[in-house]
């Protein structure tokens, strides 16, 4: 077989799962404090000086003390590319829009979950966040010194190793950030850096917007935007109290090698935590296949090659009996991880599972490590590896095409 590497370095956010582990429909959030080591526990304190650089090329000047008012965040626009200067010209002047900030936005897989990760300038996206964080001053100098802030509410379900950091990606070249500080997000964010990690991430540079209207009622306002911006808005009073409004179209950016396999995703929510698609993507992304052992299996196309060739090899290897394709629990399948809006990488048809009852979350496993390390070179992750172990999953890293 031959490794072709993915376009980009990383590779973002994990499908944490319980009930039946990982199987797509049992997609859930561990209870916080189960599967993160507890160095991402910590809440750096308002008062604390600032971290030195843990790696200088990545740092920017201190944004300083918090200037300018503070600014409510009414909507988000996201496209899956860079905003221009006369488009977010035409959207400031909009009546009724207050304030525009513009960032870099993409999802970054991390164990099968996909981070919402912002790029942006410390000094102005600050005013756009909660509670106290725009003048939580140590978090800013940490952000501008190339640390990661997540929100608070996901703190404790982060991978973040025992020094500190988080790789961001899947792939073993991923790039890594060190653990800077919790604030309390804007909406449709998990993780904030500072704008210098960027190009490192291969992100869209400038593709979001946050726009805040003040008094004005962002409905009153949204059809304009949506015409000066060319996409759909996304309204954040509805997201932070119900999730994404049924019928509301995503557009999703990622990055890394789902990038690759992905391209541009756009989906409608449905509600009852299932998406729908665009039926041209999954025409061209998706498709039911006859492979070894497992049968008729549905995935994405650029999966195939690699789980065929996986599944070849641990047939001649003569550790078939080691899967039982009874107790495959699928790989497409369009959803929201249970009681969130992320999607893991079943969605894209890149993850599947396997024996199912004898690897449930948080469990070593009964999966033969053989086969695992099978999987493993031919471009598979395994969940086992993970912090919150996950050993019946299974889900692509890289691409790799048999010779």
């Amino acid at each position: 077989m031959r490794v072709r590497r993915a376009l980009v370095a990383t590779g973002l956010v994990a499908a944490l799962c319980a009930l039946p582990a990982c199987s797509p429909a049992g997609d859930e959030e561990p209870e916080p404090g189960r599967g993160a080591s507890t160095s991402a526990e910590a809440d750096p304190s308002p008062s604390a000086a600032a971290a030195p650089a843990l790696d200088p090329a990545m740092a920017m000047d201190p944004p300083g003390p918090r200037t300018g008012p503070l600014v409510s965040s009414d909507m988000v626009l996201i496209d899956t590319e860079p905003f221009s200067e006369e488009q977010v010209a035409e959207i400031r002047a909009v009546e009724g829009v207050q304030e525009v900030v513009q960032f870099s936005y993409s999802q970054v897989p991390v164990e099968n979950r996909l981070l919402n990760v912002a790029a942006v300038d410390p000094a102005t996206y600050r005013n756009y966040t909660f509670n106290a964080s725009p003048d939580t001053q140590a978090a800013w100098d940490r952000v501008a010194g190339g640390e990661f802030a997540v929100d608070r509410r996901l703190v404790r379900r982060l991978p973040v190793d025992g020094d500190g950091f988080l790789k961001l990606g899947v792939q073993d070249d991923a790039p890594v950030v060190h653990f800077g500080a919790t604030i309390d997000q804007a909406p449709l964010v998990d993780v904030v850096v500072n704008e210098k990690w960027a190009d490192r991430l291969e992100m869209k540079a400038g593709n979001a917007l946050l726009l805040g209207t003040g008094a004005t009622s962002p409905y009153a306002v949204r059809e304009a935007v949506e015409k000066a911006a060319g996409v759909a808005a996304q309204m954040t009073d509805v997201v932070a109290r119900e999730g994404l409004d049924p019928g509301a179209v995503q557009t999703l950016v990622p990055v890394g090698t789902v990038s690759e396999a992905v391209g541009t995703f756009t989906y409608t929510v449905i509600g009852g935590g299932r998406i729908a698609p665009d039926p041209a993507w999954v025409a061209a992304h998706i498709s039911t296949e006859q492979v070894p052992i497992l049968g008729k299996v549905t995935c994405n196309k650029a999966l195939m090659p690699q789980l065929r060739g996986a599944l070849l090899e641990i047939q001649g290897a003569g550790l078939a009996d080691e899967i039982n394709p009874d107790e495959y629990a699928g790989c497409y399948y369009p959803r929201f991880i249970a009681g969130s809006t992320t999607l893991s990488n079943h969605s894209f048809g890149l993850a599947l599972d396997l024996n199912t009852p004898g690897n449930q979350r948080g469990t070593v496993g009964e999966m033969d490590r053989v086969v695992v390390s099978i999987f493993k070179r031919w471009g598979f992750g395994w969940g086992g590896d993970w912090n919150y172990t996950d050993p019946m999953h299974f889900e692509m890293n890289r691409i790799v095409e048999p010779e």
